[in-house]
């Protein structure tokens, strides 16, 4: 009898924190939707604010709007009159008593399809609403946003830099290089447009490889083999490849509702002036370290290659490694 008793009070120790500390998850959710603009220079929204049934009746939470709105109650939604559009503006959320720990998604919803959302804490009390999009906001934005992926993507550069080793002469660089941007520029249109998909993690283990395979075929210096023969071949085919790569990137950084077509094309235009840049650079360091350099030239290109071929191979086995 001793033991059943016993046993009974266990189950009830491991029931009643459940059963004391167990709240309902739900947040509060408040949703604004942006019908039209009047000729009086008016702005009217929907306004409807769903609580979880866990708030008690008198701690019901209520919505602090800027001055310049009025408001109209319609059932259980509320429609709002504003002088002046509430992008911009800060939205407060407030209790008659205390916050019960729950956390509130807002949602606002423009008229021309755009929307945004936020998921704010049960400490987050005021939330101010994104702006509307611009195509010029987007324009500098999304250009300054590739040019800054394309010079902090050290793979990407190493492969650019292994290309104008084994490219040679200047017109067969601007092939070369040429061949590589139209390439990457396809793959990172069709990913973004969601019409070809590929997973991330070989993606970028394929990457590493490109440079170490040209890392290898420059220190081996054999310029009867493809690469060295037709150097844009490869370009383009790793090219294809890279171009997953750049898509990653944007999709992680998201494209915006309204201006996607802008935005993909001031990214990539961005990622085109940083490639330039880069290897506009490295043609005359490369010029100045031939005309200066007391080592000779195939033992510093052999050298270059070599410790670019090694941090190329650690990228694969890393990147293979976190499949």
């Amino acid at each position: 009898m001793l033991k059943i008793v016993s046993k009974l009070l266990f189950i009830l120790v491991l029931l009643a924190p459940g059963s004391l500390f167990a709240h309902d998850a739900r947040p509060l959710y408040l949703q604004i939707d942006e019908l039209d603009s009047q000729p009086s220079g008016h702005y009217r929204y929907n306004l409807k604010l769903n609580a979880p049934p866990s708030i008690e009746a008198d701690n019901r939470p209520f919505v602090t709007l800027p001055d310049s709105c009025q408001r109209q109650a319609l059932g259980l939604m509320v429609q709002l009159s504003c002088s002046t559009p509430l992008a911009g503006q800060t939205i407060a959320i407030d209790y008659p008593q205390y916050n019960p720990s729950i956390t509130t998604l807002v949602r606002i919803t423009f008229n021309s399809g755009e929307s945004h959302q936020k998921l704010l804490s049960p400490e987050e009390t005021q939330w101010q609403l994104p702006t509307r999009e611009s195509a010029t906001e987007v324009v500098s934005e999304y250009t300054i946003l590739g040019i800054e992926h394309i010079l902090a993507g050290w793979d990407h550069l190493l492969f650019l830099l292994c290309l104008l080793m084994i490219s040679g002469t200047f017109k067969r660089t601007l092939i070369t290089v040429s061949g590589f941007t139209v390439a990457h520029s396809l793959t990172l249109v069709l990913t973004t447009l969601g019409m070809v998909r590929l997973p991330i993690a070989p993606v970028e283990a394929v990457i590493a490889l490109s440079i170490l395979f040209l890392a290898a075929e420059i220190a081996r210096g054999r310029r009867d083999s493809v690469a060295w023969r037709f150097p844009v071949a490869v370009s383009t085919l790793f090219g294809l490849v890279h171009g997953f790569g750049f898509a990653a990137v944007l999709q992680e950084i998201g494209l915006p509702q309204t201006e996607l077509a802008t935005a993909l094309l001031f990214f990539n235009l961005g990622v085109e002036i940083g490639q330039v840049a880069f290897v506009a650079t490295t043609l005359a360091l490369l010029n100045l370290l031939g005309r200066w350099s007391a080592l000779p030239q195939a033992f510093t290109r052999q050298l270059l290659m070599y410790g670019t071929g090694s941090l190329a191979a650690f990228w694969t086995l890393q990147r293979v490694a976190g499949f």
